[in-house]
């Protein structure tokens, strides 16, 4: 399973992540939830999360989840698979 989204950051940077398996699992072990769960109830912080673990992993970025979120926009769905 993958999920894949459109992060905009106040740069003005577009970028399309894929979160992948370890993004997945990470987020399962910090919420304490199913990530089935996120097309039942989605909440945003729940996807940045997922965002931010990605770029993470990916190493596109160092900043820890807190200073990473002052850097972002939005974050929504991705039509395109980024790979």
């Amino acid at each position: 399973m993958r999920i894949n989204l459109h992060l905009e950051y106040s740069d003005g940077t577009e970028r399309d992540v894929t979160c992948n398996a370890a993004d997945l699992v990470a987020f399962e072990d910090k919420f304490g939830v199913s990530i089935v769960k996120l097309g039942d109830e989605p909440r945003i912080g729940w996807l940045l999360y997922l965002g931010w673990h990605a770029e993470k992993r990916t190493g596109n970025t160092k900043d820890d989840y807190e200073k990473w979120l002052e850097g972002v926009e939005s974050v929504g769905d991705s039509e395109s698979d980024p790979k």
